[in-house]
């Protein structure tokens, strides 16, 4: 992965000391951009007994993991390989001081090519995955051409009349194809759309108000709202704790 892309989270282990865990990300090529939002990987620097803790925020996407040494847990233990469903507000998880992990973070309406289960069904929690692998995901993404034209044209969209006017579909046709494709309506996930990108881009915003605004929010107190909603902390603590789509 880029050295340039590397971030650093933080957690506290089970004795409330702090061991660094090492996340980096590397965009999509231009092929797979509108189908796949970024690689990453995240590898713990703590003990094989340590607990780390750490929070998820929505981005909007669904997660196919492959955890390459270590434990994970989120309510229960996971397995080795495993998909995340999209999530509407944060949700919190632990893993090992020596696990690491290689993952695809794909747009929702990419899961169909990989996956057989219905998204609706898979909102706000984890599930085991024995589809392809992380290349073999990326292989078979890179023939949908059209559907990669959509979701470019989706999220390139600032209200959901711009969805429907890039995909050429009508407000019907649209509001069938994201309950097909995405499980939530296409109002409510323009909503996660805002506050994902609101969120990854706040670290280091010298003005909370301008990067409202930036952002399409209608003043600084509606993105406040939209982040104790769907972050739990306020924008302020965000812009000092956010990495990627998580809380350190």
């Amino acid at each position: 992965m880029a050295d340039r892309d590397a971030a650093v989270l933080n957690g506290c282990d089970k004795r409330g000391l702090i061991p660094p865990m090492d996340y980096r990300e590397e965009p999509p090529p231009p092929a797979l951009e509108g189908l796949v939002k970024v690689r990453w990987t995240l590898a713990g620097k703590g003990a094989p007994g340590d607990w780390v803790g750490q929070q998820a925020v929505p981005d909007g996407c669904v997660e196919i993991i492959c955890r390459r040494a270590g434990r994970s847990r989120w309510g229960t233990d996971q397995p080795a390989r495993f998909a995340v469903g999209l999530i509407e507000r944060p949700e919190g998880f632990e893993i090992s001081g020596d696990a690491s992990f290689e993952a695809i973070r794909l747009w929702p309406w990419a899961w169909g090519v990989v996956g057989d289960r219905p998204l609706a069904a898979l909102r706000g929690r984890w599930f085991p995955y024995d589809g392809p692998g992380l290349d073999g995901i990326e292989a078979r993404l890179a023939r949908e051409t059209e559907l990669a034209a959509v979701g470019r044209a989706i999220l390139a969209a600032a209200t959901v009349e711009d969805m429907a006017r890039g995909t050429g579909m009508s407000p019907r046709t649209l509001q069938r194809w994201f309950a097909r494709r995405v499980g939530l309506p296409p109002r409510r996930y323009l909503r996660l759309l805002r506050f994902q990108k609101a969120f990854e881009r706040v670290p280091d915003q010298p003005s909370l108000a301008d990067h409202a605004a930036a952002q399409g929010f209608a003043d600084q107190a509606h993105m406040a709202r939209e982040f104790r909603a769907m972050a739990g902390v306020p924008a302020r603590h965000a812009r000092r704790s956010a990495k990627g789509p998580f809380l350190t």
